[in-house]
């Protein structure tokens, strides 16, 4: 788990944490998983996509943030894991809403901008091939013949908008609200 390492002095000006008023009231609240992913793109304004080894359909980079683990930090984790880059995405884009789907439980995903990557920094990306097998820049008009579902589809197009408007969207399974 990667965390802010203010955190602590936070939590400790913060007071004692609050107590339940009523008893077992804390177990029984709902839990929503939660992911971060990074808009990378290249200089030809192409979007970083990663085909996974474990899913028909090609991801984001990016991953499940950890128990505890601040969803930015849990970006820039994923980004090393996945990609060797060492580097912290920029501000936050979307918070997309995922609804509960099959064994999926519902899921808050944030998207934070990954940046323009140079051509040395994309011919330096090693793959996590535990969990990837194949790395490709899409142009935008391409997501719709991409190996893509069509709510990440969406939420890449809302996420590009985001980027360019200099704003930060919400939205329902890649739907913007507005």
């Amino acid at each position: 788990m990667t965390t802010n390492p203010t955190l602590a002095d936070d939590l400790l000006t913060e007071g004692v944490p609050e107590a339940e008023f009523n008893p077992g009231i804390a177990s029984r609240l709902p839990a929503k998983n939660v992911a971060a992913a990074a808009l990378i793109r290249d200089e030809q304004g192409r979007v970083l996509l990663l085909e996974a080894v474990y899913k028909p359909t090609w991801v984001m980079p990016g991953g499940v943030v950890e128990s505890n683990e601040d969803p930015h930090l849990g970006c820039t984790r994923e980004l090393a894991e996945e990609l060797g880059l060492e580097k912290a995405p920029g501000r936050l884009l979307v918070v997309d809403w995922v609804p509960r789907h099959g064994v999926w439980g519902d899921q808050i995903q944030f998207v934070f901008d990954g940046g323009v990557l140079g051509a040395d920094e994309i011919a330096a990306i090693k793959l996590q091939e535990s969990e990837l097998s194949a790395a490709h820049f899409v142009y935008p008009d391409e997501f719709g013949s991409t190996p893509l579902t069509p709510s990440l589809s969406r939420r890449l197009l809302v996420s590009l908008e985001a980027l360019a408007l200099g704003t930060t969207e919400y939205t329902t399974y890649g739907r913007s609200a507005r």
